[in-house]
């Protein structure tokens, strides 16, 4: 699985430093190979490659994005059993990928980044790792995405349970949950996977849910023999294959656009519950009461039908607190349980899981200042005052309605043009203009202003004060042209002290010979 060599605590010069070895840093590290960039460096908090493919292996883990979208345009494969790919086979893609680019010598494992500070007068990044190592570089991408840290609910008592806990996003498989009492806290994308997959074994499936989601009927088909070997013999039926699944996606921004065609699809779903649920009782309980698209759209044949066994139990009263040997909820019932799952989803917010995170730009500029209103980036990717820093899947390009993957080569392609022009400029660093960034956050509000997502629901899209930070509010192909090319109007371009020119390697040619030799010969390779 490893090939690599943890590095003892030392200091290591590299232009490019990517945080994260997920989808996204490896489209990063791909695209940088293909422009010719060779000098980078991926660093990864895990023990392998994948990210939230990695970590997520909970009973029925899936996509709800077809398997040939949900996966790079350059690297299409023909091995994809079902239209929607278990986590196994996409973890085995991302591996196949990882090792056909030839990425492993540059990936450094357990390496997580916890601080990042740059230097005006040389204008690169210092950036450390909690191993002690240190990596010096021209430009830096933080590309950890915004699904990797749990959330772990604050519910008084939880501590002081005497029974298993687990979180979805770390499964313990060694646990036996047969004829167990399992408590399943959330009703979102993780648990209605695992619920219906789980609910056959345990003796007792108590569902905790705080609100109710709209959940769609899933494509469960898998692909005919005939199929995989078109896929395999004629690459381009693959192609042909994505496009016809990418334009499907796109379709169901309209409803996102206009909420009165979202009241059409709300009533065919209500029908949908009834049908699938036997108790008008439970069939109210799991209708939601907030527009469809507001909070994430889920996919699932076997969610409603759950709740028809009579070891299943929804429960949609407030917990009060944990005891030692289960959970008493606000009504006073007491629920004597073996194991809690926590379906609670992970931290979106930035400015929560970094904040403990030195990230610290031009004239002391931090990360937790600037964002202490909202995290916002000019496309997503640059924000003012970090020069040089890049951000995958960054402040407005999450996606409601088609493949984050898509997103992602957006911007690898935009940051690639980035790396380029500055190579071309003989400059030091690029720095977005507040202008600009601000330009670009005024039009994310005004184009989120009578979709789906201004309906007045609470979601994870949103910061605690309510500002929908994460949503891309338009097509994903407008994106695609919003990042063909960068608009050097929009960019500070800085020459650094002595600098002249740039080198090959993307160090400055006339800084001193000796240290300029020292940063080449101790490049990460």
């Amino acid at each position: 699985m490893t090939d690599q060599i943890t590095p003892s605590t030392q200091v290591h010069h590299v232009e490019v430093a990517i945080a994260g070895a997920g989808f996204g840093g490896l489209c990063m590290a791909i695209k940088l190979q293909e422009a010719g960039i060779h000098d980078f460096v991926i660093l990864e908090k895990g023990d392998d490659v994948g990210g939230t493919w990695r970590d997520n292996q909970y009973p029925g883990a899936a996509c709800d994005v077809q398997s040939h979208m949900y996966s790079y345009s350059f690297a299409t494969s023909p091995k994809w059993t079902k239209r929607y790919a278990p986590w196994n086979e996409i973890q085995r893609y991302i591996l196949d990928v990882t090792e056909q680019y030839r990425l492993r010598p540059k990936i450094r494992l357990q390496q997580e980044v916890v601080s990042a500070v740059f230097n005006e007068g040389t204008g690169r990044w210092t950036v450390k790792t909690a191993g002690g190592d240190t990596y010096i570089c021209r430009h830096w991408v933080l590309a950890s995405g915004p699904l990797h840290v749990p959330a772990i609910p604050k519910i008084k008592g939880l501590d002081q349970f005497q029974g298993k806990v687990m979180h979805s996003a770390q499964w313990d498989h060694g646990y036996d949950l047969r004829d167990k009492r399992v408590a399943s806290i959330g009703t979102g994308g993780s648990a209605i996977q695992y619920v219906p997959e789980i609910a056959p074994k345990v003796k007792q499936l108590h569902v905790f849910q705080r609100t109710a989601a709209w959940v769609i009927p899933r494509d469960e088909r898998s692909y005919s023999d005939f199929s995989k070997k078109m896929f395999a013999a004629l690459p381009f039926t693959r192609t042909l294959h994505r496009w016809r699944c990418y334009w499907t996606n796109e379709s169901r921004v309209w409803p996102i656009f206009h909420p009165s065609l979202a009241k059409v699809g709300e009533f065919f779903l209500k029908k949908f519950i009834s049908w699938q649920v036997k108790d008008p009782a439970l069939v109210k309980k799991l209708t939601p009461d907030y527009t469809l698209g507001c909070k994430r759209i889920l996919i699932s044949n076997k969610w409603f039908p759950t709740f028809n066994r009579p070891n299943v139990e929804l429960v949609t009263d407030d917990i009060r607190e944990f005891t030692s040997t289960g959970i008493i909820t606000k009504d006073g019932r007491a629920r004597p349980l073996d194991c809690v799952i926590l379906g609670t989803g992970f931290i979106v917010d930035p400015r929560v899981y970094m904040k403990s995170f030195e990230l610290r730009g031009l004239n002391g500029h931090t990360i937790q200042e600037d964002w202490k209103v909202s995290p916002t980036a000019y496309l997503g990717i640059t924000a003012a005052n970090y020069p040089n820093m890049y951000q995958l899947v960054g402040p407005h390009t999450g996606l409601g309605h088609n493949s984050i993957i898509f997103m992602i080569e957006a911007q690898a392609d935009y940051i690639v043009n980035c790396v380029k022009l500055l190579r071309a400029k003989g400059n030091g660093y690029l720095d977005v203009k507040e202008e600009a960034q601000n330009r670009f956050l005024g039009e994310m509000t005004q184009a989120l202003k009578g979709t789906v997502w201004d309906s007045g629901c609470k979601s994870w899209y949103q910061t605690a004060e309510g500002i929908n930070f994460a949503i891309w509010p338009k097509s994903t192909w407008r994106y695609w042209l919003a990042t063909r090319k960068v608009n050097e109007a929009d960019y500070r371009f800085v020459k650094c002290a002595g600098q002249s020119a740039t080198g090959a390697n993307g160090v400055p040619g006339a800084q001193a010979g000796a240290g300029a030799q020292a940063m080449a010969r101790t490049a990460v390779r």
